[in-house]
């Protein structure tokens, strides 16, 4: 799972956030969110979910699965 391109970075600075503040949105702390991005702590289901929904994106855009950043119709 280390070969996978995370995106997590690279949506929260477009929408202007601070770590610290994307922390605080998923309820952990700052250290926490840091090592989602550097993917040195697998972040949690729930989590991958709910950060997909709040950048209107696919958890697979998200994973860098897919280039389509869009999120799948319901």
């Amino acid at each position: 799972m280390n070969d996978l391109n995370l995106r997590f970075r690279e949506l929260r600075k477009e929408s202007g956030r601070s770590q610290a503040e994307m922390a605080k949105i998923l309820g952990c702390s700052q250290q926490t969110y840091s090592r989602y991005e550097l993917h040195t702590t697998e972040i949690p289901l729930k989590s991958l979910i709910f950060l997909a929904e709040f950048y209107h994106t696919s958890t697979d855009y998200l994973l860098g699965i897919t280039q389509q950043k869009n999120a799948y119709p319901k």
